[in-house]
């Protein structure tokens, strides 16, 4: 179901001075082009479903990754408060993306822009620039460039659920004197405003509404007086979700292949909440003040040193209790990163987001690689390679979290990034981490489970957070 949408089309990968480009068209496409930018911490995969979804409406389309982003090698540059900072170096690197997709054999220079979040702007100040464009499209858009008579044409597409995003389309369509849900001009001869609302959405889940993608086609139609051939919208997002679901399951059995341990001794309750909470609260403490950039990654130098630090000192506080994990299980701990990385990661980056590691980011892989190890090892010890109640299991994990979270408290102009990767962690629990317990478990191996979820949380970590080279 994941690939049918992709069949009759011609898909190709090129780079363009530098920058990773997709292109998709039907074989029979000619007309106007669509290039398609994605939002922060995002990459080319991310908008697949809005390119498969207007590739099949007969447009030529060009997706790219932004500097930092994806498989783009330049980090992200420039001051990121000034618009002729990083805002101007995305801006050219748009327009070079678009020089060259006019350049294309059937393309007649006509051009529009669709951009998420992030690129929003991006796509507004750059379609207000560009002659050629004669349309945009801003998903969950925000930006100051949009004024009441600029750019002539512009759809907005909102989730449902985002409420601050939802509240600022209302109040630019207010000034065309029309409501949400209403069209004020004709897109194709005039001044045009629509913002439109993807229901049950929030701010990822625009990106795979049907609803939010038809509308995206019907503008464009309309923009370009074109007659398109039918193709119903794509719906990914439900199919995204059953897969990777899919291959969280298929770890119990997988694990069943490995030999059969004896299970992790429990801990007593005193010993298990000390060792869950000090280390939690001390760690943000001691590295308070520490500035260490090292690395070419949003607040990466800080993580790898708080997942080191606070692995440290839950593992010295085991041994001292005499309850240290020990060593065997190395060998399943790498089998469980290889499953979850070729088979969950594979999925996630040719449907989701970028998941290879490339250029600086092995670099980063390994430097977080040891903290992580050292706390994935620490988690996996205190919750018995999976088997404690969930209780303690809820309780350890709000800890860490709250661990970063009084970091970015005690420091947010410079941590701040931090409040991002909280949602991955959480997810990164929620999949890998049960992925690992049933590993844990079936081995009664901390170690198995601890190295396993240290070297793809480490991974993770290190192929999806963007590059960046600029001052904040």
């Amino acid at each position: 179901m994941l690939e049918k949408p992709r069949i009759g089309l011609e898909i190709s990968h090129d780079v363009v001075d530098q920058t990773p480009v997709t292109l998709m068209q039907r074989g029979d496409a000619a007309g106007p082009v669509v290039i398609i930018a994605h939002g922060f911490a995002g990459s080319r995969q991310l908008m697949s479903a809005y390119q498969i979804g207007l590739a099949r409406a007969g447009y030529i389309t060009v997706s790219f990754d932004f500097e930092g982003h994806g498989r783009h090698s330049q980090p992200l540059r420039g001051d990121v408060n000034s618009l002729d900072g990083t805002t101007r170096l995305l801006m050219d690197q748009t327009a070079r993306v678009t020089d060259w997709a006019v350049s294309l054999p059937r393309a007649d220079g006509r051009v529009a822009l669709l951009g998420h979040s992030m690129a929003s702007d991006i796509v507004v100040r750059q379609g207000i620039a560009d002659t050629r464009v004669e349309t945009i499209v801003g998903i969950s858009l925000f930006s100051q460039a949009v004024t009441e008579d600029a750019p002539q044409s512009l759809l907005i597409i909102n989730g449902q659920w985002e409420g601050s995003l939802r509240t600022e389309a209302r109040r630019i369509m207010a000034e065309a004197g029309v409501i949400e849900g209403i069209t004020v001009g004709d897109p194709a001869t005039a001044f045009a405003r629509r913002a439109a609302v993807a229901p049950m959405a929030e701010h990822v889940g625009v990106l795979y509404s049907p609803t939010g993608i038809a509308e995206a086609r019907n503008w464009l139609d309309r923009s370009f007086a074109i007659n398109g051939p039918d193709a119903p919208a794509v719906a990914l997002g439900g199919w995204i979700a059953l897969a990777l679901v899919g291959v969280v399951l298929f770890a119990l059995p997988m694990a069943q292949v490995l030999p059969q341990g004896q299970a992790a001794p429990d801990l007593p309750a005193r010993v298990f909440w000390i060792l869950a909470l000090v280390p939690a609260g001390l760690t943000p403490l001691i590295l308070l003040g520490v500035n260490l950039q090292f690395l070419p990654v949003l607040v990466a130098d800080y993580l790898a040193l708080h997942l080191g630090v606070y692995g440290a000192f839950v593992l010295f506080g085991l041994l001292m209790a005499g309850a240290f994990p020990e060593r065997r299980g190395i060998l399943a701990g790498l089998l469980l990163a290889l499953f979850g990385l070729a088979l969950f990661g594979g999925i996630l980056d040719r449907y989701v987001a970028s998941f290879w590691p490339s250029g600086q980011r092995w670099l980063v892989l390994a430097a977080i690689l040891p903290g992580a190890v050292l706390a994935m090892l620490a988690d996996a010890t205190l919750l018995q390679g999976g088997a404690a109640h969930w209780v303690r299991r809820f309780g350890l994990r709000l800890a860490f979290l709250a661990s970063l979270g009084v970091a970015v408290a005690l420091d947010f102009e410079r941590l701040m990034f931090l409040l991002i990767i909280l949602p991955v962690i959480v997810l990164f629990y929620l999949t890998f981490g049960i992925m690992g317990s049933f590993v844990g478990r079936r081995t009664g191996a901390p170690m198995a489970m601890g190295l396993g979820l240290g070297v793809i949380l480490a991974w993770a970590l290190a192929a999806t957070f963007p590059l960046f080279q600029g001052t904040l």
